[in-house]
């Protein structure tokens, strides 16, 4: 396949969420990528529009789907990306062991690209979090994320992707997530916090604390054009590759 893929043709699967309402409107716009078609559970089908209440209803042409829905999802997706041999990329946190079992079954076949977080700039930020876990291995590691307050997950995907990019290069470290009665440390926690407030689009803290110095590594997210615009570079990488798993460190490579 060319290094440069037009037309796209892009499957948006949670295209009534806030997520998938601002990829729809991105790809409208563009001239690199085609809709495919929007599905969500919030429509009712209407093929004119290319509007589907399910993806199994979908049977018309498609390179890839983008899913910003929800992790139970996990099912029906890697069956249709199985059976149209498309190259699917997972925008979704929470996921169970049999859900993970799934899509790592399913990235035997076909191309799958997973990310908590589909901010380069994120992953950007894991990396310097190795680089300070391995520079202070003693220090007190703490993670603070604040997002909107209808956010149903706790922590954020983004937050345990984080603390998943320190424990590569500290694997004793141990989560405490929401401490509370005993604010007392153990040498190796990671400590993760949640903020929920008002219309908050995503912050990232991760503190590094010796007793003589303390590093901070952030980062804000201005607007959710950021996570559409990182799905759509993950399109543009995963569009390419064969039948594996993929996240935001193979394009930083």
């Amino acid at each position: 396949m060319s290094d440069e893929v037009q037309n796209m043709k892009v499957i948006v699967n949670g295209a009534g969420g806030r997520m998938g309402q601002v990829l729809c409107s991105i790809i409208e716009k563009s001239e690199k990528y085609q809709l495919a078609a929007k599905v969500s559970a919030e429509f009712e089908t209407d093929e004119a529009n290319l509007i589907f209440k399910g993806i199994g209803e979908f049977h018309g042409q498609a390179d890839i789907i983008i899913d910003f829905s929800h992790h139970s999802a996990t099912k029906d997706l890697c069956d249709y990306a199985l059976e149209n041999n498309l190259a699917l990329i997972i925008a979704t946190t929470g996921h169970n062991e049999d859900e993970i079992a799934m899509i790592n079954e399913a990235s035997k076949k076909v191309a799958i690209f997973k990310s908590g977080n589909m901010s380069l700039g994120v992953a950007l930020v894991g990396c310097l979090a190795k680089i300070a876990a391995k520079a202070f291995p003693d220090a007190d590691i703490e993670i603070i994320e604040k997002h909107h307050n209808q956010k149903l997950d706790v922590p954020s995907g983004t937050a345990l992707l984080l603390a998943d990019a320190i424990k590569s290069v500290k694997p004793e470290s141990t989560y405490n997530i929401g401490r509370h009665e005993n604010g007392k440390r153990t040498k190796d926690e990671i400590g993760i916090h949640s903020i929920r407030m008002g219309g908050e689009i995503g912050t990232h803290e991760i503190i590094f604390a010796t007793n003589s110095q303390v590093i901070t590594i952030s980062h804000k997210s201005e607007n959710r054009a950021l996570f559409a615009e990182g799905a759509l570079s993950a399109a543009d990488f995963l569009i390419k590759q064969e039948p594996g798993m993929y996240n935001m460190d193979n394009i930083l490579e």
